[in-house]
């Protein structure tokens, strides 16, 4: 095994500063390189790639995504020296990263990391390394002074447990912000919620970004963005063709993209505009009265489902007469509960459960926001006997 002698760090924001101080810190002769010609207040730059490739034994890449890692790879290649390793620290989609390794061959290291900013600079991160054993064995030194190393059997797995491991993430961060909102709900203080949180699963999430959680987004410089979260996510839903389930709700988050992902556990909850059709809607069941649900959906509406073995698709007058204009003679021992609502510019989303009686309704709402007001498009409901 050789050991690198000079490393060039491609990309130096938050991470590849991160990362590029600490390999200098641990004794390697780091040259670091930017698109953008910012320098390094740690590292030596250069404002040439071909200089910052040309010296090197080692090319680490850390790049915001694919196509960055592939542009900046194409134009360095002709300086790359003989022998040099490439290792790509990005979070790039499965195909991408095998298209890299295809394209380098052998001397290719894929390399994603789990971790961000602090622990990239306590040398704490955990690597995804997928390489050609000889290879691998040339940047271990190097892959070791930021973390430990956990090799993986080819570059498109490595490059799909990284998306999975964010897509975890992602849904913690949503974890964390529901139950934020729900203490909020509550009334509860924040400091003392937060002390709670850090005593359970939630715990390791909370401590580090505590900051964030109650001093608001420029509390201290972003560790990882909601936009580069977003973006992961995005690549994810790609690979697998799966739904993203929950981690849906952050990857349409409004919370500013340079923002670091705690931020979105912080974002306000659902504006009253887009909750008041379910709740006139809410209060249509509850008081039998039909003017409430054409408050709530627009006259074009269908309330959808199955009844009876047999598919119906009521209009809003035909819904409407349904109703007698008098609660049901069992209200008093009815309840009604909203469970999710996600809002995507002009429309959102709503689920909602019904415990009316013996049945269990759960409704599923379509919402579109015209000349300035929310109204229900369309519903779907399935009984549960």
């Amino acid at each position: 095994m050789t050991t690198p002698h000079t490393i060039a760090v491609l990309g130096l924001g938050r991470m590849g500063e991160a990362i590029a101080t600490r390999l200098a810190t641990e004794g390697w002769n780091v040259v670091g390189w930017t698109r953008s010609g910012r320098t390094s207040g740690t590292v030596r730059t250069t404002v040439d790639l071909h200089d910052a490739v040309a010296g090197a034994d080692l090319v680490l890449l850390a790049l915001f995504d694919g196509a960055a890692c592939r542009q900046v790879l194409d134009d360095a290649r002709a300086a790359l020296r003989a022998g040099a390793t490439v290792v790509n620290t990005g979070t790039v989609a499965p195909a991408e990263a095998s298209a890299l390794a295809r394209r380098y061959g052998p001397a290719y290291v894929h390399a994603p990391v789990l971790g961000s900013v602090p622990a990239a600079a306590a040398g704490t991160l955990r690597i995804l390394a997928a390489a050609d054993a000889d290879a691998l064995d040339r940047a271990r030194p190097v892959l070791a002074a930021l973390g430990t190393v956990r090799p993986v059997d080819d570059v498109p797995t490595a490059a799909a447990l990284k998306l999975i491991a964010n897509h975890s993430l992602a849904g913690a961060v949503l974890a964390l912000r529901d139950s934020l909102r729900q203490a909020e709900a509550l009334g509860l203080p924040r400091a003392e919620v937060l002390d709670v949180l850090e005593l359970g699963q939630l715990g390791g999430l909370v401590a580090r970004k505590r900051p964030f959680l109650t001093a608001g987004p420029a509390a201290a410089p972003a560790e990882f963005t909601t936009g580069a979260l977003a973006k992961d996510l995005a690549l994810l839903a790609g690979a697998s063709r799966a739904p993203l389930g929950v981690a849906a709700g952050l990857a349409g988050s409004t919370v500013d993209a340079a923002a670091d992902i705690a931020v979105a556990a912080t974002a306000p909850a659902v504006d009253d505009a887009v909750l008041a059709p379910l709740r006139a809607y809410l209060r249509g069941h509850a008081t039998g009265d039909p003017a409430h649900f054409r408050e709530a959906f627009r006259p074009t509406a269908h309330i959808e489902g199955i009844r009876d073995g047999a598919f119906v698709s009521w209009p809003l007058d035909e819904y409407c007469a349904l109703f007698t204009g008098r609660p049901a003679a069992d209200e008093a021992s009815r309840t009604r509960r909203l469970d999710t609502v996600e809002v995507h510019g002009t429309v959102a989303t709503a689920t909602m459960t019904l415990f009316h009686g013996p049945d269990t309704f759960t409704d599923v709402f379509l919402l579109v926001r015209a000349d300035g007001v929310w109204r229900i498009v369309n519903k779907a409901y399935h009984r549960h006997p």
